[in-house]
């Protein structure tokens, strides 16, 4: 199943809850405007439609992503260019952490820039084993990524990146506790899709709401972010999933959850 049968500059498909998001933008799959404005579509969809429970994104071809196109670059002349392009730029990046079903990277590449922040701003991190993620703005000039960075290295490792564009392998980010699992890279997409269908046979409610939890309470302090997942605990014991699934493991069967 493809509901975005229109689009440049990735393929989309859908099987057993799972969404498989394929970055397809030859040579490298660099980031541009119509990159940007098709995956806050394609995320913003899935976040509404009860048939995605989960979601892989990885890159066709060679790269995960090579960051951003360069020849996309704001005009500097011309007043306001640089907030808008900005903005475009965070959109595509929010919507992927605010997707309300949790996202895998699977990264079968390059992870360079703009692509390796895609990458960190997914709930889970899979990388192949030739894999690796770099920042390069010093190289060219530029900055950013810092705090998405931050996130998933410490502080050392986050700063030996930024400041010397090194690359961080497969192994190395596995070391590093960046990725959950470092597979070859004919494992990858399999590796990832099973890890999606796991978390697919889950009681979607209570994904989205443990999604929520990571998302909203990541920089509060431990009493006001428990306290607020005591209230998602409360909002899902009144549900009919919640009742359903309690009710199949008793019973020793598959539940079938309707989304309420």
């Amino acid at each position: 199943m493809n509901p975005f049968p229109d689009l440049q500059a990735f393929k989309v498909s859908i099987t057993d809850h799972v969404a498989t998001v394929m970055i397809a933008r030859p040579p490298v799959n660099a980031q541009n405007s119509a990159f940007r404005d098709e995956i806050t579509r394609i995320f913003d969809a899935f976040h509404e439609m009860p048939e995605v429970r989960a979601i892989v994104l990885t890159g066709e071809g060679r790269n995960f992503s090579a960051g951003a196109d360069l020849k996309d670059r704001p005009d500097v002349t011309r007043p306001g260019a640089f907030p808008r392009h900005n903005r475009l730029v965070r959109a595509g990046f929010d919507c992927v952490m605010e997707c309300g079903k949790p996202v895998i990277a699977a990264v079968n590449g390059a992870a360079i820039g703009a692509g390796c922040v895609l990458a960190l701003v997914c709930d889970i991190i899979v990388v192949a084993e030739d894999s690796f993620m770099s920042m390069t703005e010093v190289e060219v000039g530029l900055a950013g990524g810092v705090r998405h960075v931050l996130r998933h290295f410490g502080q050392s490792n986050a700063r030996l990146m930024l400041y010397t564009a090194r690359r961080f392998y497969g192994p190395d980010l596995y070391r590093m506790n960046v990725a959950s699992a470092c597979v070859p890279q004919d494992q990858l997409l399999a590796t990832a899709q099973g890890m999606a269908g796991e978390i697919a046979s889950k009681v979607p409610l209570a994904v989205e709401a443990a999604k929520r939890g990571f998302t909203l309470t990541e920089y509060l302090p431990l009493s006001e972010g428990y306290r607020y997942e005591q209230t998602q605990t409360a909002a899902l014991s009144r549900t009919e999933d919640t009742r359903e699934a309690q009710r199949a493991f008793a019973e020793k069967r598959k539940p079938v959850f309707k989304g309420r």
